[in-house]
């Protein structure tokens, strides 16, 4: 397992890491979810990454457990959270980045996953309807009090991660270390060009989710859709929509014979690719089946395979290189 720094924080995360949105305490069962992290954690994965949204805390729940039961050492391992969705209530106060439900999600997320303490803690989404201040505030509080260690952002635009950090320069605060986007072959501006800067001043590190583009960039849609699968699930036909393209399908026929030349697979491929970038602090995997972990934790000895000339053959496959603004 390869280690890298959480931007310009002393953290070391394993470049490849587990995530459990859609999947634990939802599409898998608990001793599946168990298999899948014992796997992660005995081939050198330290980061679990988690939220109070997902399976409505049942998937805090099922990791909490897991966690208990197998006494690793805390300081083996970095466990996240977010903040701002809920845990299934709707009425005020129980969603957003306000002062009251950041230490309120906090406590109960960390009752959930039976730590003392959150490595990790996102705001999910920036929230337009709370003060800026407020929630840095929140967040410096909860570093203070030693219930969070650092704190960050998922789907943020750069500007508004600038702004938080700009209040907490002002105010002598913890400012967000991390970002948590989605990165993919097929989703690329925002890491790529529109955090471009923010590397440079204040060290952003990012923990990228969905690097299969929520399994298109595997061999299982390039058929018939298949049951048992995240896009096939209720619910999620949102998803299915904005991911499985007719445009994107063929894609994945076309980078899957690029993997084959490869001597590899295309999921591999696909987290290599992300890997290369060396703004990415970790990539979430995500899976329902242990041999689908097992498959994807060997993506870093496919990097190496990545040359310049393999890298031009993918974008020309995608067609859709972002281009940076003229500075």
């Amino acid at each position: 397992m390869e280690y890298r720094r959480l931007g310009k924080s002393g953290l070391q995360l394993s470049a490849l890491s587990l995530g459990s949105w859609l999947t634990f305490g939802k599409q898998i069962g608990d001793d599946t979810a168990e298999q899948l992290m014992v796997k992660a954690y005995d081939q050198g994965v330290n980061f679990f990454d988690n939220a109070e949204i997902y399976a409505r805390g049942h998937s805090e729940i099922v990791m909490g457990n897991i966690l208990k039961k197998m006494g690793w050492e805390r300081s083996s391992f970095v466990v996240s959270s977010k903040v701002y969705f809920g845990d299934g209530g709707k009425k005020p106060n129980q969603t957003g980045l306000n002062h009251k439900h950041i230490m309120e999600a906090c406590h109960a997320s960390l009752r959930r996953l039976q730590v003392e303490y959150i490595d990790l803690y996102f705001c999910h989404r920036p929230d337009k309807q709370t003060p800026i201040e407020e929630t840095v505030r929140a967040m410096n509080i909860l570093i203070q009090q030693g219930k969070i260690f650092y704190w960050g952002t998922s789907e943020w635009s750069a500007q508004e991660i600038m702004e938080a950090h700009m209040v907490a320069q002002r105010l002598n605060l913890a400012g967000p270390v991390m970002e948590q986007p989605e990165y993919n072959m097929f989703h690329r501006h925002k890491v790529e060009v529109e955090y471009s800067q923010i590397y440079k001043t204040v060290g952003l590190g990012t923990t990228i989710w969905s690097p299969l583009a929520s399994g298109v960039l595997t061999t299982k849609y390039l058929n018939d859709m298949p049951a048992n699968t995240r896009l096939a699930m209720a619910g999620m036909e949102w998803l299915k929509n904005a991911a499985l393209t007719p445009e994107r399908v063929e894609k994945a026929r076309q980078l899957n014979e690029l993997a084959k030349e490869l001597s590899t697979t295309l999921p591999k491929l696909a987290v290599a690719w992300c890997l290369a970038n060396p703004h990415v602090s970790s990539v979430i995997l995500g899976a329902s089946k242990v041999a689908q972990l097992e498959e994807t934790l060997q993506s870093l000895e496919v990097v190496p395979l990545l040359t310049n000339e393999v890298m031009q053959h993918i974008d020309t496959i995608l067609d859709n290189k972002p281009v940076p603004p003229p500075f």
